[in-house]
């Protein structure tokens, strides 16, 4: 049997994830339209003529008419891919393509793959001179030691741009950044400092080297590789190593541990005991870098020493060492200011940087993505800020470019930081940071969610990935026969998910008695009760949840919303004080859109455009937004005058004898609502910036908005979410993908529908 086909149910998910049409993880979009004839003339042939001639004139003009500013080239070998080691330049490609995308979503960039089939230094670095210069910087990644720190330092001499070999600088940067941290927290001075570096790689010695810049003492460090202790006897050392050997006795990684003040590992795994931990200073710091495994597991360190403080490489202990809290804003920083280089002073300012925002109040946000019941504070176990901090784009970069800037290497000055700061801040795509927002909230949190429709292929996919990700417990309302034989057929394992058969569950007879006396009084006799809980799955499904066995409900693949409401609402009723609403979020060119009501009231008066404004208001805050309602018209202000337009003036009226925490405005047309520099024709509104929460007239209008956006608008758009149920329900649309039910499935645990406290009168 090959390889291939000895794949995991995750491989067998990273392959069809990779492969789903169009193949891979990246695209290309234009930046300009190209409608029309003219538009066309004027991107090609002729008018492409005059940047042309502009360029030539003047070299540094391409940064003015050319996307070159916001883009880096990720450039590998694939001698060196991941933990993985030499397998080719082909090979590093889905870990190339990866890091562009990484550089997208965090910080906006456009990260080009480029995998060169040389592992001789010279051919390499001829090839990567030859083109660099299209690009505003070069990421190198995945080529190893000791080759990389020659390519890296010829490619800097050769091009004039920053080139920047993360392996190396980013692993860096970031244990930099929590080492200034955990100094302070145990009040040591960098020059005073006994440190133990093992690994002797390129993140190890680049990591030194850092710190040296930050203060560590040369006299008071000890390197250790695979060979023992690096002293000035040995002669096995290529240079760059060389310069960190010193003179000592010292000859063993436990020799080189007692009393020592701090311990960095880019080594092995468990290479390290606790009688090392034990023979540490006191107020021990470890950096346990090795991944998958640390050089020691944080428990262990705990067991042997109370006073420690520890960081790894993984996202499941605290402190984690992640490069992605460092490239993409350093190259941010350094494309603003159009940088020559990434230097020393710049990877310093990004490392002070990242230790000052972890000393900040750490927002709501931030420790629900960290799963945080008892919230962030700076500390032993918070050193290093998290990668899902959404301040990182508006509060690295800036360090980075003045670093620059003040070091001679940017061609172009900050001339307002603040206005930098915000633009920063506009500049991330939602969509990824949504999904990733609810994801974080809910791993690990063991809700059970149940999927209604649990016969059906997709969802039981859909279901298997959501439990397996740590998303929560995933039951199936099912058949057991059918559910077990369809998992067999997906190859699936069929004994991992909880299935629930209706008809013979312990709870029917609960559930009937209580459905019975819901319904009695509306023409249900008890026969009709008991054949919708034996037989109707979302009834059932709804049953769970009133009876608190489970924590939320996704359905809709098979049968159409209103059908599916009919069948909710005769087991659920709206919150207290709650109006049940139906939401779309439509995320498109970095902003994000919620529009209500798309799917539940068809015509609301007055009171319900009211109540509809403070539950999306509060849903859009619970997505991440800052919510600013507009009230949608065919007329602004009362021009043209209307029926209708009456009925929305008569909302906002309501909403202003509440004491709301958002802004809100109408009767407004959506070009107006969505320009944010309408206050220069309107000053008198009350939105400060473009509105995000769109209250339409009619569920009409709110579906049509929704689809055009999503089929001529080209937006990602997630439809049939609802508030304002006393539990927790998504509903998909009929025939939604695997993906689409898992989305929705976090967001049945995640919870939007809590019930404002306003309501309107």
């Amino acid at each position: 049997m090959s390889d291939t086909e000895k794949l995991s149910s995750t491989d067998a998910d990273a392959l069809e994830f990779h492969r789903a049409s169009p193949p891979g993880k990246v695209a290309m979009i234009p930046t300009k339209p190209m409608a029309t004839q003219r538009d066309l003339a004027l991107a090609y042939s002729p008018g492409v003529a005059a940047p042309v001639r502009a360029i030539a004139e003047n070299p540094d003009a391409i940064y003015d008419y050319t996307s070159k500013g916001n883009t880096v080239a990720v450039v590998s070998n694939g001698t060196a891919i991941l933990g993985l080691g030499n397998l080719g330049a082909a090979a590093s490609k889905p870990v190339m393509e990866g890091k562009a995308v990484l550089f997208k979503r965090f910080a906006d960039i456009d990260g080009f793959d480029l995998e060169i089939n040389y592992t001789d230094p010279d051919k390499f670095v001829d090839c990567v001179a030859g083109f660099g210069d299209s690009f505003g910087g070069i990421n190198l990644e995945d080529i190893k030691s000791p080759e990389c720190f020659e390519i890296e330092a010829r490619l800097r001499e050769k091009l004039d741009i920053p080139v920047f070999h993360d392996d190396q600088h980013g692993t860096a940067i970031i244990a930099a950044a929590g080492l200034i941290n955990a100094c302070h927290l145990t009040n040591r001075k960098f020059e005073d400092i006994k440190l133990v570096l093992c690994g002797a790689g390129a993140a190890g010695l680049s990591v030194l080297e850092l710190v040296k810049s930050l203060g560590v003492q040369h006299d008071n460090v000890t390197v250790v590789d695979v060979n023992g202790v690096v002293h000035t006897g040995r002669n096995d050392l290529h240079e760059r190593l060389a310069q960190h050997a010193r003179d000592t006795d010292l000859r063993t990684l436990k020799e080189a541990m007692v009393d020592a003040d701090v311990f960095l590992g880019l080594s092995a795994g468990g290479i390290v005991s606790q009688d090392m931990v034990k023979s540490m200073a006191a107020d021990p710091i470890l950096f346990a870098m090795a991944n998958p495994t640390p050089e020691i597991m944080p428990d262990e360190v705990r067991a042997a020493r109370s006073d420690a403080i520890v960081a790894t490489g993984r996202s499941d202990f605290p402190n984690q060492v992640n490069n992605v809290l460092g490239f993409p804003y350093i190259f941010r920083g350094a494309l603003d200011v159009r940088a020559r280089t990434i230097n020393e002073e710049m990877k310093l300012a990004a490392a002070r940087a990242l230790a000052d925002l972890a000393r900040q109040d750490v927002p709501d946000e931030v420790s629900t993505a960290n799963k945080s019941d008892s919230g962030l504070r700076f500390g032993r176990d918070y050193i290093i800020p998290s990668p899902f901090d959404p301040r990182l784009i508006s509060f690295v970069p800036p360090y980075v470019a003045r670093a620059a800037i003040e070091t001679g290497v940017a061609r172009i000055p900050i001339e307002d930081e603040e206005k930098y700061r915000q633009s920063l801040a506009r500049r991330l795509d939602p969509t990824a940071a949504l999904q990733q927002r609810v994801t974080q909230a809910i791993s690990g949190s063991d809700k059970r969610i149940v999927f209604a429709e649990g016969e059906e292929p997709s969802v039981i996919r859909a279901a298997f990935a959501f439990q397996s990700q740590g998303l929560g417990k995933a039951v199936l309302v099912a058949r057991e026969e059918i559910a077990r034989a369809n998992m067999r057929e997906l190859g699936l394992p069929d004994d991992v998910l909880e299935i629930q058969n209706a008809r013979l569950s312990d709870r029917n007879a609960d559930y009937a008695d209580w459905l019975y006396k819901r319904l009695q009084r509306q023409g249900y006799l008890r026969r009709d009760v008991q054949r919708l809980v034996n037989n109707d799955r979302n009834v059932f499904s709804a049953c769970m949840l009133k009876f608190g066995d489970a924590d939320g409900m996704v359905t809709g693949v098979t049968r159409h919303f209103t059908n599916t409401m009919s069948d909710i609402r005769l087991v659920l009723d709206p919150a207290p004080g709650g109006r049940v609403i139906g939401l779309t979020v439509a995320l498109a060119r970095g902003k994000m859109l919620v529009i209500a009501d798309t799917n539940v009231t068809e015509f609301p008066d007055s009171d319900g455009l009211a109540e509809i404004a403070v539950g999306a208001a509060h849903a859009a805050r619970r997505l991440g937004l800052d919510p600013r309602v507009a009230f949608m018209s065919y007329s602004t202000f009362g021009n043209p005058p209307g029926e209708r337009t009456t009925k929305v003036q008569s909302a906002v009226s309501k909403l202003d004898k509440l004491d709301l925490d958002f802004e809100y405005e109408g009767e407004m047309a959506v070009d107006i609502a969505l320009d944010p520099n309408h206050r220069d024709r309107y000053p008198f509104s009350r939105l400060s910036d473009a509105a995000n929460v769109l209250v339409m007239p009619a569920v009409h209008s709110a579906s049509i908005a929704a689809r055009l956006l999503k089929s001529a608008g080209g937006a990602t758009v997630i439809e049939g979410l609802l508030i304002g149920l006393e539990q927790s329900v998504q509903v998909a649309r009929v025939g939604s993908n695997v993906s689409d039910i898992v989305n929705l499935a976090g967001l049945a645990a995640y919870d939007l529908n809590h019930t404002p406290s306003q309501k309107a009168t």
